[in-house]
This record gives structure tokens, C-alpha cells and sequence, in this order.
């Protein structure tokens, strides 16, 4: 059985990381006050209020990362996305990077509505990059459009029609749902409610479909993903390139070690130094 760290691959078939703090680092870099409360859970919450990060392992259930916007601070989300206790950290750090480049940007860009209904419909955005690496196309039920990994165990689906805001923010019933295993008890998923920027969700699916593998421990690892992902071991790196340094030291050692080289005498067999030129 393969130990140690290993590469996984498809990368879907992949879990969280032990290391949270890729996940918010990206909104910290920004500046953002960090917080945590009485039972550990952290908080980040932008200098304008209006994007608040939570990262909650003892959170009411599964949604370990819950990231929500605001048009007013005090009014209900403009948008909310999570991602549950499993889903893979780097998923959820393509999302802050995206959120953290849209905020230094205002709120046009972090609060921007997906344009629906149109012919300049940008709805389709996230869906871009999984096609274009061959996930197939599926329309599972009406109104649902829905695009599967080649080996079917992920899916991404856009629901249509009118949904309850509330539920959009605290259960999978979303605008947009993303996960991998089966539906009713998926290895992780993730959520996204009906005015998040598609932007920030095309950054998801991107990282999410792309093709390199993922680095883990091994025992990081899914029993889902026993015979479904590739599992190579990570083998550690050759000895280290000796710099000039190193070689500077390592020829003064051995010049060091040499005996002393022996001091010419003269010979009746040795041949006369020529005269030097004149001057």
C-alpha cells in the first residue's frame, strides 16, 4: 500500500488539508482583522464590513467555511457561498484569491450580479473551463443544467428558477452546487448562492478541473478514493546542487590535504633559464 506523501489524482478525488490557513490567507494578506471566538471558530471580516469570512470546525453543522457579502452591513447576504468540512482546501483558496482581487477592485467587482436572461448571459462562465478540459455536458432533470468529471463522480449543477434566499445560504439548495461521490452522501461539496459573482465561482471550477495532481499525506486520504484515484508517492529530492560556496570550500580542503610541493634545485642535467627580453 502506498505511504508517505503521495500525488492524487483526478484532484476531485481529493480531501481538505490538515492546514487551514491557506484557505483565508489570501483575505489576510489584505489586512483583514482576524478573530475567533469562545469555541475556536475564526473570522475575518473586511475594514468596509461588507465581506465576512468564517472558518468554523465547531460551527451548528458540515459548512466548515462560510464566506457572505453585503450590499448594507446590516442587511441580509447579497450572496453566500460554503464549502463543507471535506471539500479540498485549495478550492476554497481559489475562491479567496478570486474574492480578495475582486475587493481591491470595489464593489462592482465583489458584489457583481450574474447577467441572466439576455443574449450577454454570463451564467455559463464557470461551466467554461470544465468543458473545455471534456466534462461532459448533462441535463439531469428540468431545470437543471449540470456538467460531469469523465469519470462521473463530480458534478457541477446550476439550478434555474426562483429559490428560497434563505435556504440558499444554509442548506444545498443553491443557485449552484458542486460535489464529488454521490449526491445523497457526497465525499465533499460545495455551495453557492444566485448573485455570487460568476467570476469568483470560474475560479473554483478552474482549480477544481484542472489536471495536475494534488500533494497529500496519505493518511489525508478518502476511503471513497480507494481505487479511484491515482496515488503516486511523492519521492524526496536527490541530494542538494553544491553552491559556489560549496565548491569554493571543498577545493580549499583539498589543496589543504596535498603535500607540499618540492623546491626545484639546480643540476648540472638542468637546463639554463633563458635570458628575459631587454628593455
Amino acid at each position: 500500500m502506498t505511504d508517505g506523501d503521495v500525488y492524487v489524482s483526478p484532484r476531485h478525488l481529493t480531501c481538505a488539508t490538515l492546514n487551514s490557513h491557506h484557505g483565508h490567507a489570501p483575505l489576510d494578506r489584505l489586512g483583514w482583522p482576524l478573530n475567533y471566538d469562545t469555541h475556536g471558530n475564526l473570522y475575518l471580516t473586511a475594514p468596509d464590513r461588507k465581506v465576512r469570512l468564517g472558518f468554523l470546525p465547531e460551527g451548528p453543522d458540515d459548512g466548515l467555511w462560510r464566506i457572505n457579502a453585503y450590499e448594507d452591513p446590516f442587511g441580509p447576504p447579497a450572496w453566500g457561498v460554503c464549502f463543507n468540512d471535506s471539500c479540498p482546501t485549495e478550492l476554497v483558496t481559489a475562491f479567496t484569491t478570486a474574492l480578495a482581487v475582486a475587493y481591491e477592485q470595489g464593489p462592482d467587482a465583489y458584489l457583481a450580479k450574474p447577467v441572466t436572461g439576455s443574449t450577454d448571459s454570463d451564467f455559463f462562465l464557470p461551466f467554461v473551463p470544465l468543458i473545455t478540459r471534456g466534462w461532459p455536458i448533462d441535463h439531469p432533470r428540468w431545470g437543471v443544467f449540470a456538467v460531469q468529471s469523465p469519470d462521473h463522480l463530480a458534478t457541477v449543477e446550476y439550478t434555474t428558477g426562483d429559490l428560497d434566499p434563505t435556504a440558499e445560504l444554509t442548506t444545498r439548495e443553491a443557485r449552484w452546487h458542486l460535489w464529488t461521490g454521490p449526491a445523497e452522501r457526497p465525499l465533499w461539496y460545495a455551495t453557492a448562492s444566485t448573485d455570487t459573482p460568476t467570476a469568483l465561482i470560474r475560479a473554483v471550477t478552474e482549480t477544481v478541473s484542472d489536471p495536475a495532481p494534488l500533494p497529500r499525506w496519505r493518511q489525508e486520504t478518502h476511503t471513497y478514493a480507494e481505487g479511484l484515484a491515482q496515488l503516486t508517492p511523492i519521492l524526496p529530492l536527490g541530494p542538494p546542487i553544491p553552491t559556489p560556496l560549496d565548491i569554493r570550500r571543498t577545493a580549499s580542503r583539498r589543496s589543504a590535504a596535498l603535500p607540499a610541493a618540492s623546491v626545484p634545485r639546480w643540476s648540472t642535467t638542468s637546463r639554463r633559464a633563458l635570458p628575459g627580453p631587454r628593455r
